[in-house]
């Protein structure tokens, strides 16, 4: 009796395994490839003057500003989604309307140096319709503390 349920268990388990292919629904895998697909010949594309700012040395509690400017070298018009920077102490404003192919914006960062002597090295990630979508932008420069203003 063992013997008959294990061959009957063993036929169903084969039957289940069909490895045949079925047909595969090549209309709705290529309509979602189409769909991300990126169109890089047309994409907004971000140009810097400089993705670098380097202010040198200030003293504590002073206020760094720098715009950087960029111009849409692309095709299509660049939305800027968001920038942010990579602690408090730096503050990014971006343009909100579409920057149209050929068009300038600027993106203005300020940097606050109260508390924070010494090296510094901000990041600012600007997230837009781009390829890639994220370019980061840098402050840099040193803080010289407030004790060590006094004693000059």
């Amino acid at each position: 009796m063992k013997k008959i349920i294990l061959s009957l268990m063993c036929a169903a388990f084969l039957a289940a395994c069909n490895n045949q292919k079925q047909p595969v629904e090549t209309t709705a895998i290529a309509e979602a490839q189409e769909t991300a697909a990126v169109d890089t010949a047309n994409a907004p594309v971000f140009k810097f003057e400089k993705e670098v700012y380097d202010f040198g040395l200030v003293n504590e509690g002073e206020k760094v500003t720098y715009d950087f400017k960029f111009k849409n070298t692309g095709n299509s018009p660049l939305i800027i989604s968001s920038a942010t920077a990579s602690c408090g102490c730096t503050v990014p404003d971006y343009p909100k309307q579409p920057i149209a192919p050929g068009e300038e914006g600027v993106i203005s960062v300020v940097f606050n140096s109260e508390g924070r002597p010494g090296v510094q090295n901000k990041i600012v990630t600007v997230t837009a319709n781009t390829i890639p979508s994220l370019t980061e932008l840098s402050i840099l420069g040193s803080v010289l503390a407030k004790e060590q203003i006094q004693t000059k």
